[in-house]
């Protein structure tokens, strides 16, 4: 018994089957000929007839087009990438294009090898998702693949970029608290290199100073955006012994260590101390109590980066809308007692 399957069917066989050339076949497909309608519909019923499979990927580098898109991200496994990366595969399939996934891990040298990476597999366009490589390597990218760069704002040819209002954002964050009549409010910043973390930082020192209290600089731990560094920061701003009522953590990741930290202390959330994160990831619904935090479109971020980098890619005009950040007031917050 054979069990090999039959050769698959060739153009040149549509081309013999609908009575024209292999050239009009092809020229029929990628939408660029121009034929009595009689044509198209026989070589369309020997297509159907035939169950023909053109092979899109060498139609495509025929016709300069890899129908790829190249996403550097900085960590592939965080959840709040997770989800934009969602946004990307979905908006780019929608067109029949493909991502392809680096990392760079806020490493500049290795944010620029993947790039050239990217560039030398022929992607089509580059979105680029915060990093450390500066504008001047990015512009310069720009002049072989048109870019999408998210978490700053850098005008240029061949370049269109968004950055969310992280400061504002924070800044609403600590004011509900003060709202709430906390007046010590600790911090769970994240790394300084981090644009986002250091708007973050920023937006929770001036609620403090427009409230008219003081900023002190004792009650500020640092994480690295990961759950583990938020409890150990947590533990360090217990060790000062000094006291505060409120905590805003710059991501929910890290919001999630904290609150295990407070768990082990039998601090109690929020009967105690009120608790806010930042991302709104789909577990902080879940947590114990459900978690106030700053709601981030991270999937419709990714969305509006995937197709703006398909319009960029056909040379048509992109632009990026301002996506609004909002707070999201859960049971992990309440009013000072006392």
């Amino acid at each position: 018994m054979d069990d090999r399957s039959p050769p698959p069917v060739t153009l040149e066989e549509v081309a013999r089957r609908a009575g024209v050339s292999p050239s009009t076949v092809s020229r029929i497909l990628n939408g660029t000929a121009r034929v009595r309608e009689s044509k198209r519909q026989a070589v369309e019923r020997a297509i159907a007839d035939l169950k023909y499979l053109p092979n899109e990927i060498a139609r495509g580098l025929a016709l300069g087009h890899t129908m790829s898109v190249g996403v550097i991200t900085q960590d592939i496994s965080s959840a709040f990438y997770n989800e934009t990366l969602k946004g990307i595969e979905d908006s780019l399939a929608d067109a029949g294009y493909s991502p392809l996934f680096v990392s760079g891990h806020w490493n500049a040298a290795k944010e620029a090898e993947r790039m050239a990476l990217l560039v030398a597999r022929r992607v089509e366009g580059v979105i680029v998702l915060t990093g450390a490589m500066d504008d001047e390597t990015l512009l310069n990218h720009a002049h072989r693949v048109p870019l999408v760069i998210t978490g700053r704002d850098l005008q240029g040819p061949n370049v269109l970029s968004i950055r969310l209002a992280n400061e504002q954002a924070a800044f609403e964050a600590t004011r509900h608290l003060i709202e709430l009549g906390h007046t010590r409010i600790a911090h769970i910043a994240g790394p300084q290199q981090h644009v986002d973390a250091q708007e973050r930082l920023a937006g929770y020192r001036r609620a403090l100073t427009q409230a008219g209290l003081p900023v002190d600089e004792r009650l500020v731990a640092f994480g690295d955006f990961h759950e583990g560094s938020g409890l150990l920061a947590l533990n360090q701003l217990l060790a000062t012994r000094l006291s505060f009522t409120a905590l805003f953590v710059a991501n929910d990741q890290m919001a999630y260590g904290a609150r295990l930290a407070l768990h082990n202390k039998s601090i109690r959330v929020p009967e105690d101390l009120s608790l806010v994160g930042f991302d709104d990831l789909p577990g902080s619904l879940y947590t114990i109590p459900p978690l106030t935090t700053v709601r981030q479109p991270v999937y419709e971020l990714g969305k509006v980066a995937g197709e703006a980098i398909l319009r960029m890619i056909k040379g048509k005009k992109a632009s990026l809308p301002e996506l609004p950040l909002q707070l999201i007031v859960r049971e992990s917050t309440t009013r000072k007692r006392g």
